[in-house]
């Protein structure tokens, strides 16, 4: 559900996905809401996965605790490049709140806030 990793700092992330005719979120040519959701749960992890990584510590296993706030303002045509803005807003212990924005060109295509629970090893 990420294509590609732009940038990411120890505080936000650029990500991408090209939204394939074959993907299971997409239906009747249109990549769903809960498609949206997904794709930015997995750009909160591949963010999450570089911090570790940078760190030169293991990926911690995530569970999404709460969406809060969440917009759609459009569905993305299968084809239609995502770009997928994640910053973190606060971390305490294993716990992390982001926002999120994903747009499509110009166009915000989705907003929200996610709050992250990682599992300690």
């Amino acid at each position: 559900m990420v294509d590609v990793v732009w940038s990411a700092t120890e505080t936000e992330a650029e990500t991408g996905l090209t939204i394939a005719s074959d993907n299971i979120f997409v239906k009747d040519s249109l990549f769903s809401e809960p498609g949206l959701i997904e794709h930015i749960a997995q750009s909160a992890a591949a963010f999450a996965g570089y911090g570790t990584f940078a760190r030169g510590e293991s990926p911690k296993l995530g569970y999404i605790g709460e969406i809060k706030d969440c917009i759609i303002n459009c569905l993305p045509e299968v084809g239609s490049e995502l770009r997928t803005h994640i910053q973190l807003v606060i971390e305490v212990g294993s716990i992390r709140l982001i926002k999120a924005e994903v747009r499509v060109g110009e166009k915000i295509a989705a907003t929200c806030q996610m709050k992250i629970f990682l599992k300690d090893d």
